[in-house]
């Protein structure tokens, strides 16, 4: 699909807003705008990680061009400083902007052009820079480009210190040690001379974290520059790398990358742009954790590590509808063999240490990733052999109590939390303040269980096991449909807690309607549907509360503070239009006009994947208009559930 940017979106209105991302199957990445202004201290020409998927290191930001023709100089850099001034403005000079296959600038100077092409290495942490110069008029050029680098922890920002770059270099490249015991950082190029000129650029000013109410300035080293001299059309190429770097062919490692592409859209088998760029995005969050040597999902970037929540939702959307089972397999096996007293990891620990379980949902949504499996793989022999064991053991700890106080009630429904606990998805927490307190039953949480239990009824079934799971899904349904029926709002609670029943009108009832096994009758789930659908839904998902809630914010900005207290109190998010959707159909029997209806709810997404993380789907927008993407500009569930939705609930027939 177009995701290519012309002349009247690359100015400083728009191209500062308009963001893409290259991964590298480990966690690193490299990031920055369609006009080349860093606005985050995120964006980076190189952000590497030394422990996949984890200890993330910004080594190069950028790399800066001057082209001098005929002796006259053109900036082609754009940075700004001082809260906003430009100090470099080569956006000016920009003439297009394409996202695919890689991020490529085209700049018009004269009667030259040069192209910027960038990719990233898959499976090294090693970014490629390819440069075109056309020079079809023969006029002596001279390109000097000046890598800015650093070495820091890629949540932080530095200023010009005591590090002393050591440098080793060759005539074509430059080790570059910052400090003692750093990574070194490794700069080549196939034609340029380098040549030392130790210097900083200070004050590189980052409009974004202004906005969220962060540090927004930093310096940056410049170790030296590397000069390039043609009097033609010429090509040359760049390699920034946190590894020793070995003469290679761009052409050849080109290639690769391109080939890779083609194979994971051919896996897929999808021939709608729309989903052909999903797929391609899907495969961002994909990569390998060396602490468990297996394939893990990222949550979003740029800053999000692995979740167990997250996982289990965006699995179904990520892997099994892109066709790459065999990682889907994976993925559940590490998770189960992780499992702790029927709790499975909601985080990985960077330093590889004992896992985090502090989760209610993130072992019931366990169930569901294994329901879409055998959906889309048939594989009973695997979930007998490596899931199965697991999966009892969640409901026996369920049913008797495990940590965190998750335990069956009387009642048959699951009850979780605490004082300073927040164990389900809206899980937003300052200090010891908890924004939204969800302790007892939360609805979201016990629709996952009835459908665990049914789903547990069925498959012990299917490999001739007892059946202990129907009795429990039948007292878990009665319940529930007394527990949390709203008659007076023709809808469900979101939380009951003894005599309290919470009333806010919050989207996480929707998966009593979306999940394979719903506990409403058909009466319900048809009122559940129109009311969220009337209160909740916006162009790109759902708000997390209704604004007539004298509690809802409108607007996801401000300070950490600001941010945390409107995360889940109206903010919209983007996974959630895959369950409504699902939902919407369901009641709808699937019929030709709520598939048309279907279209025009997922069509906005078309439109999105230019703004924000171009190509991507973000994870949060305003609750209110005009629904200003925030948030992660590139987030799996997100992903995950806009191609899910549109792989079952848009293709006719849906994949079985």
């Amino acid at each position: 699909m177009n995701l290519s940017f012309g002349k009247s979106e690359l100015g400083p209105e728009i191209g500062p807003t308009r963001e893409w991302l290259l991964t590298n199957g480990l966690g690193g990445f490299a990031s920055s705008t369609i006009i080349g202004l860093n606005t985050r201290r995120y964006h980076g020409l190189l952000v590497a990680s030394l422990h996949p998927p984890v200890d993330r290191r910004l080594l190069v930001a950028k790399l800066d061009e001057d082209l001098f023709i005929e002796g006259t100089r053109y900036t082609l850099a754009t940075n700004q400083v001082q809260d906003g001034y430009y100090a470099q403005d080569g956006y000016r000079l920009l003439q297009r902007f394409q996202r695919q296959p890689f991020p490529a600038y085209t700049y018009q100077i004269e009667d030259l052009f040069l192209i910027k092409r960038i990719f990233m290495v898959y499976g090294h942490n090693t970014t490629v820079i390819h440069y075109r110069i056309v020079n079809e008029s023969r006029r002596p050029v001279t390109l000097h480009i000046f890598p800015l680098v650093n070495c820091r922890d890629f949540h932080d920002a530095i200023l010009e210190n005591g590090w002393p770059f050591d440098q080793r270099t060759q005539d074509h490249q430059v080790e570059i040690e910052p400090f003692s015991g750093a990574p070194h950082i490794f700069l080549a190029s196939d034609r340029g001379r380098y040549t030392r000129g130790p210097a900083w650029y200070r004050g590189m000013h980052y409009r974004v974290e202004r906005q969220r109410g962060l540090p927004c300035h930093e310096d940056h080293f410049m170790p030296g520059h590397f000069i390039v001299q043609c009097d033609a059309s010429e090509d040359l190429t760049m390699i920034v790398s946190a590894e020793p770097i070995s003469p290679v062919s761009y052409e050849e490692i080109e290639k690769e990358a391109v080939e890779r592409q083609a194979g994971l859209l051919s896996t897929a088998g999808c021939q709608d742009e729309f989903a052909r760029q999903l797929v391609l995005a899907a495969d961002d969050f994909l990569v390998w954790r060396e602490s468990t040597g297996k394939r893990t999902i990222i949550a979003g970037y740029p800053w999000f590590n692995d979740w167990g929540r997250d996982a289990m939702i965006a699995l179904p959307g990520l892997t099994l509808c892109t066709g790459r089972h065999a990682e889907a397999r994976e993925i559940l096996a590490t998770f189960a063999a992780y499992a702790r007293d029927g709790l499975i990891p909601n985080m990985f620990q960077d330093a590889g240490g004992e896992p985090f379980y502090n989760t209610v949902d993130a072992p019931l949504w366990f169930f569901y990733a294994v329901q879409k499996l055998l959906q889309y793989t048939s594989d009973y022999a695997f979930v007998k052999d490596r899931l199965y064991p697991t999966m009892k053991e969640i409901i026996e700890h369920y049913r008797l109590g495990t940590h965190f106080q998750i335990r069956m009630a009387g009642d048959g429904l699951v009850e979780a939390g605490g004082p300073g606990l927040q164990l389900t998805w809206m899980d937003a927490k300052v200090g010891d303040w908890v924004v939204t307190p969800r302790d007892g039953k939360p609805v979201e949480v016990n629709a996952l269980w009835y459908n665990a239990l049914m789903f547990m009824n069925e498959l012990s079934t299917a490999l001739g096991e007892p059946d202990l799971y129907g009795r429990l899904a039948e007292q878990a349904q009665a319940s529930f449909r007394v527990v949390f029926w709203n008659e007076a709002a023709r809808c469900l609670y979101d939380v009951v807690d003894g005599a309290h029943r919470d009333a806010r009108l919050r989207p996480n009832q929707i998966l009593a309607v979306s999940l394979p096994y719903g506990p409403l009758s058909r009466a319900q789930a048809r009122a559940v549907v129109q009311k969220v659908w009337r209160d909740l839904y916006t162009a790109f998902g759902l708000r997390s509360l209704s604004p007539s809630d004298p509690e809802f914010k409108g607007r996801y900005l401000g300070n950490q503070l600001e941010r945390d207290a409107a995360y889940h109190q109206g903010t919209v998010w983007s996974w959630l239009i895959g369950h409504f959707i699902t939902a919407y159909r369901r009641v709808n029997d699937r019929s030709p006009a709520s598939l048309e209806t279907a279209c025009r709810m997922l069509a906005p997404f078309r439109d999105h994947l230019r703004d924000h993380g171009v190509g991507s789907v973000s994870e949060v927008f305003d609750g209110e208009q005009p629904f200003t993407p925030r948030g992660c500009f590139a987030q799996a569930w997100g992903v995950a559930e806009v191609l899910r939705c549109w792989t079952e609930e848009l293709r006719e027939p849906p994949i079985p």
